[in-house]
Order: structure tokens, then C-alpha cells, then sequence
């Protein structure tokens, strides 16, 4: 079934877009809430008067798109995070902490058009991630992740309390004698 979009549909297209779609997602789903229409002459006449409205909606997407990409690509985000020796974070950096990163420098992105390299990144070093933006555009955001050492503790900071109850009665008992041994002499 062919249909002219109404709205933009994720995954299908844009405002104006005509597809092929199967006719029970029209039915369903596209025609209850308004986001496409069947395409006919009257759905066709319809969008030709709204045809100049529609470019200017798309191109005003489209610069939206590119300030935001020269705003993405002039960030760069450094992470410090908890890592072991040899490089290999205790935790990973996923699509939650890229986008709340860019939150935090006030770009407001979908977690779904962020790509991170393998679903996670889980060492140290610097990496570049693919954020998809309007149509076809691709910005690409610098990620430096750097490791923070992790205090271990040592053995000779932590003595084993079962030795330590032993030294003490052996020194009460030391002193208990000595203290004895002196009434006796005097």
C-alpha cells in the first residue's frame, strides 16, 4: 500500500516521503495517529500546496543538523575512570555515559543515535564515536578515557587481629610477674 507521511516516522521517512508500506501497518498503526495518509489524488493535491512549507521545515533541519555537528566535532570529552594496571577499566563506557557527558556541555542527544565502538568501550585510550544526526549527516565526537590508580591495600596496614589478642595476654602476663616478682623481694 502506498501512503504519503504526515510526520516523520523512525525508520520509514520523512514528512512528504511516499512509501510502500504492508497494509496492516498503515491500518494500525500509520493512519490512527495521523502519520500518514493513503496516497490518492486528493492526498497528492494536499501535499503539493504544502510542498514550499515542507522544504522549509526540511532545511531548517538540515542547518540545525550541521550547527550541531561543528558543535559535536569541537568537543572533546575526557573520562577519568577507575582502571587496573594494565590498562583495562573497572566498569565500561557505554551510550548512558556518552550522553550524559554531552548533556553535561549542554547537547541533548538521543541515546539511540549515538554509536560507541563494539557497545562498550572497557579500556583505556582515545576513541571516536559516531553520533547520527538529520538524513544522512554523521558527527563524529573525540573521547579520551584515561585510568585513575586504584589504592590497594598492603599487608603490613592491615595485621591479623588473632595475633595481635595473643601479644597483648602475653604482655599483661609479662607485666602480671614482673609486678609480682617485685612485692616478693621487697
Amino acid at each position: 500500500m502506498r501512503v504519503i507521511l504526515n510526520q516523520d516516522v523512525p525508520n520509514l521517512g520523512e514528512l512528504g516521503d511516499v512509501k510502500d508500506v504492508a497494509p496492516g501497518y498503515a491500518r494500525n498503526f500509520l493512519f490512527p495517529r495521523s502519520l500518514a495518509f493513503a496516497k490518492n489524488a486528493k492526498s497528492v493535491a494536499l501535499f503539493e500546496k504544502r510542498k514550499a512549507e515542507i522544504e522549509t521545515i526540511k532545511a531548517s533541519k538540515r542547518s540545525a543538523s550541521a550547527n550541531l555537528k561543528e558543535k559535536i566535532e569541537a568537543e572533546e570529552i575526557v573520562l577519568v575512570l577507575p582502571a587496573g594496571a594494565n590498562g583495562k577499566l573497572y566498569g565500561a563506557v557505554t551510550v548512558h555515559n556518552v550522553a550524559d557527558e554531552l548533556l553535561k556541555k549542554g547537547i541533548d542527544i538521543d541515546r539511540k543515535r549515538i554509536e560507541v565502538p563494539g557497545r562498550s568501550i572497557k579500556s583505556v585510550g582515545s576513541y571516536k564515536i559516531a553520533i547520527r544526526l538529520y538524513e544522512k549527516d554523521e558527527a563524529t565526537l573525540r573521547i579520551a578515557i584515561q585510568g585513575q590508580a586504584v589504592k590497594a591495600e598492603t599487608k603490613e596496614e592491615a595485621p591479623k587481629p588473632r595475633r595481635r589478642r595473643y601479644e597483648e595476654r602475653d604482655a599483661e602476663a609479662r607485666a602480671a610477674e614482673t609486678q609480682g616478682g617485685g612485692e616478693e623481694g621487697a
